[in-house]
């Protein structure tokens, strides 16, 4: 609010002194080209009207302030030939040191003077340093409003080239060549194969993360497959009928539609390599998401082969039609008994969010297995089976399991521990984030938190003091039903910052309705591979003097 009454207050005086004649010509000069229209889902990002209208009125007066103190230097600019810039050059210009520039189709910016008046926050504005606004814009529909786009007019230096064009650096010959574009929000933790999160500020934006930003986890390259000529193998029991069958042939079934948290096996994989080594990627605390699924349900597509409950032990396998140089698939299982439960509501998902499958998340046909590790949401579903044992993939015997912390690479047994299924309960900080410098009145304090197997969360505890002292935060949304509890509590809890503290030490703690609760520290369930990494999480912030 400082930085808006010194934008506004400085735009008034100036104001005070200029016809207004004069600013309609130098708004009309430097505007942007208003032909683009960012499509933004309102899926996602609906707003009640009493907070459009409060944001309608901070762009509102932020735009006074920004269009009238830079009103002469950019009219003056614009009435000169713009300046050529290339993508390259666009992209070394993104930090303070540098000043930090966007595009907006063929626009180029310098938005380094606005990053600190950003309604969101810099760090928002932050995302795109270097590149384009439009993979933001998409997501946030509060942008596509005349206002905006005339603040961001007054920083216009100059336009990219024309004969500036994406070039691909990927030969034929690379199996990833054809792999989709990705958003640059992403925190890109290993290109090939993609995998990436979203950086925490967006993460618990919404409810419902949308699909653009929900996590990758890809073990393989991403097939690009043509849904009129897809099909899906269901094995038949001895004796009984496989089915072959298209996704038309899946839309018969009942559609069935649920909200699932979907948590790799090594999110926050990264506080576990500080303690020690692992081996894996170095996963932050955002490889977690949550998405409305939508398909048909696995026991009813097993009962039509003619499976169903048997005394003795089954799996169902599931097999991905990713596939290495070698041939080799991805592949993983789930117990029939979750399989053929219809209260345990696994789908074969064939929509994400209203939508069709992205393909970074399984195109046409993936498995959701609620409550359950994302390594046994199989994409690009290829063959389904039922068997006596477990899958034999890779990633089902001898990835994905938890180890005791004495046990390292030269004395691993993996067939000695079970793959991994249900997760603990998880919880993490998204705001503020490590290293912030806050206010010296009040914090605000952001998270998420979720448990495996249906638990519910039932309460989320955040001390601003390491530990010593507690407080309960706000739980978000609808109660969760026991044993259904599929997806994750948003939390926040708004504290003053106790008198005389220039620094906080921020942790959180969930319960589920087991009263199971996260350890304090990494050590007592540090593993080799980094999996189930879920103590008490920390950020470290300075207060404002």
């Amino acid at each position: 609010m400082l930085l808006l009454h010194r934008a506004v207050g400085l735009g008034l005086r100036q104001a005070c002194r200029l016809k207004s004649t004069t600013s309609r010509i130098c708004i009309q000069v430097c505007s942007t080209n208003d032909s683009f229209q960012p499509q933004c889902p309102s899926l996602y990002f609906s707003r009640d009207k009493s907070s459009t209208r409060g944001w309608r009125v901070v762009g509102a007066l932020l735009g006074l302030g920004a269009v009238l103190t830079y009103r002469g230097h950019r009219c003056r600019a614009a009435q000169e030939s713009p300046r050529i810039y290339t993508r390259e050059e666009v992209k070394s210009h993104s930090s303070p040191e540098t000043r930090i520039w966007v595009t907006l189709g063929s626009e180029v910016f310098d938005v380094t003077e606005f990053v600190g008046l950003h309604p969101g926050g810099p760090s928002k504005l932050m995302l795109a340093a270097g590149g384009p606004l439009e993979p933001f814009w998409a997501l946030y529909g509060i942008h596509n409003q005349s206002h905006v786009r005339e603040i961001l007019a007054q920083y216009k230096i100059g336009e990219l080239s024309p004969e500036e064009k994406a070039s691909s650096t990927l030969k034929t010959s690379d199996p990833y060549a054809d792999d989709p574009i990705r958003h640059p929000a992403l925190k890109v933790n290993s290109q090939c194969p993609f995998n990436a999160e979203p950086p925490p500020e967006l993460l618990t934006e919404n409810y419902i993360t949308p699909n653009p930003i929900f996590f990758t986890r890809n073990h393989l390259p991403v097939p690009n497959l043509d849904p009129d000529t897809y099909r899906l193998h269901i094995v038949g029991p001895p004796g009984g009928q496989s089915l072959s069958l298209s996704l038309d042939d899946l839309y018969q079934f009942p559609k069935h539609e649920i909200t699932v948290t979907l948590q790799c096996a090594g999110n926050r994989r990264s506080e576990m390599s500080q303690l020690k080594e692992v081996k894996g990627l170095e996963w932050s605390t955002g490889a977690i998401s949550t998405a409305r699924w939508a398909g048909a349900r696995l026991c009813d597509v097993l009962a039509q082969a003619g499976h169903q409950l048997c005394e003795n032990e089954a799996h169902v396998c599931f097999e991905g039609l990713d596939s290495d140089p070698m041939g080799t698939a991805y592949g993983a299982s789930i117990p029939l008994t979750r399989a053929m439960d219809p209260e345990a509501e696994v789908l074969l998902a064939y929509e994400m969010n209203g939508q069709p499958l992205p393909r970074d998340h399984g195109f046409p046909v993936r498995v959701v297995v609620p409550g359950v590790v994302g390594a046994r949401h199989v994409k690009w579903l290829g063959k389904v089976s039922v068997e006596p044992e477990e899958s034999y993939s890779h990633w089902q015997r001898r990835d994905y399991k938890g180890f005791s912390p004495s046990v390292d690479w030269d004395t691993v047994d993996f067939d000695s521990a079970p793959s991994i299924q249900e997760l603990p309960v998880q919880s993490a900080i998204t705001e503020p984030k490590d290293g912030e410098m806050i206010e010296s009145r009040e914090v605000t304090v952001k998270g998420y938190a979720w448990s495996g197997g249906g638990r519910a969360v039932i309460r989320v505890d955040v001390s601003l003091d390491g530990g010593l002292t507690w407080q309960v935060a706000q739980l978000d949304g609808k109660e969760q039903r026991p044993g259904k509890a599929w997806a994750w509590r948003l939390w926040q809890l708004q504290a003053p910052v106790p008198a005389g503290e220039k620094e906080l030490n921020i942790v959180c703690k969930a319960v589920d309705d087991s009263y199971n609760v996260q350890p304090d520290t990494v050590a007592p369930i540090w593993n080799l591979r980094g999996v189930l990494s879920n103590a008490w999480h920390r950020v470290h912030v300075w207060v404002a003097p």
